[in-house]
């Protein structure tokens, strides 16, 4: 066990929901260990320009019902240059920092890997509302954007059912279908567009023309913000057809990264922020906090930056069967 160990913690990228959690996990587990914590803000900005904060646990204290991240976040393409990867490292050997922990996605671990590579104790903790990281069951933040969708899609249902409307609805999802497909699946969706699968025009509007002529009062198109078919481009196509119902286009944007995390995201981040303090107690760095079946298990970071993520092709399926 290293002796005084002192941990610095990290958000970097886009915010999830669940972060502050996970920071609390973090920051209380090491002072239970004798380990100094340091927060160090905006992320590997602040860590490039010594942005440090020492948390003691009532500095963490209220935070585990907030989303985003009190330590603040923001994405450096800096840092990924080797002049920034040497300035941050300075700056934490001034600091004293022995150890950093990295919440964030496959950018932030990312760099969280470069560092390793050069010696820095650095234990990763994946976070994103997009579920694109390699190496777990599901990352912090998911679930809670996942409620978040399928509560607005409910409520976007309630009133083209009443006006006799299609929407065609727009997650997140760069590169990733994840959240459109269990949108898809949870709030009935009659088709759902993701960046893996490429789709057509033509299929979309037979989806919308089925519907209607089986008698539906509505229409839900969800269409991941990567798929191959942009979401204004399908309305207006849909705008100059006739496909029976009237169409609407609805970009949920950033709504999805906020609001307060799920008791399955405070629960999964809490466990992974004692997880990553105990890999240092017990010497282990290098790699990240995987959540495999029901256990936490250590992914070596190598790995995790080396290989994709893909969606589930059989939740994929489920979602067009149980959509006709």
């Amino acid at each position: 066990m290293a002796d005084k160990l002192t941990i610095g913690i990290l958000t970097s990228g886009g915010d999830a929901p669940g972060m502050n959690p996970a920071i609390r996990a973090v920051v209380r587990t090491a002072l239970a260990n004798d380990m100094p914590a340091i927060g160090v803000l905006n992320g590997y900005e602040g860590l490039m320009n010594g942005e440090f904060k020492p948390f003691g646990a009532r500095d963490v204290g209220g935070i585990l019902q907030r989303g985003g991240t009190v330590l603040m976040t923001s994405r450096s393409p800096r840092f990924m240059e080797p002049a920034g990867q040497r300035a941050a490292i300075r700056k934490m050997n001034e600091a004293g920092m022995g150890a950093l922990v990295v919440i964030g996605g496959e950018g932030s671990l990312s760099g969280a890997y470069a560092l390793s590579k050069q010696g820095v104790k650095v234990i990763g903790i994946p976070g994103s509302i997009d579920n694109d990281i390699w190496g777990t069951n599901i990352a912090i933040g998911t679930d809670t954007a996942m409620n978040t969708i399928m509560e607005a899609v409910d409520k976007l249902r309630d009133t083209a059912s009443s006006h006799q409307r299609a929407f065609v609805i727009e997650t997140m999802g760069r590169h990733s279908g994840y959240l459109a497909v269990m949108a898809g699946i949870v709030s009935g969706a009659e088709m759902v567009l993701i960046p893996e699968v490429p789709s057509t025009v033509e299929e979309v509007v037979a989806a919308v023309e089925k519907a209607y002529m089986r008698g539906k009062t509505h229409a839900i198109i969800i269409v991941a913000e990567g798929a191959n078919i942009h979401t204004t481009d399908l309305a207006a196509v849909f705008d100059k057809m006739d496909v029976g119902f009237k169409t609407r286009m609805i970009i949920l944007g950033h709504i999805q990264r906020g609001g307060s995390p799920t008791a399955y995201d405070r629960l999964l981040a809490s466990r992974m922020g004692v997880r990553a303090v105990e890999a240092l107690v017990e010497g282990t760095h290098g790699v990240m906090t995987g959540l495999k079946g029901r256990e936490v298990e250590f992914v070596p970071l190598s790995d995790v930056i080396s290989n994709k993520r893909q969606v589930n092709a059989e939740y994929y399926r489920m979602a067009e069967i149980l959509a006709r």
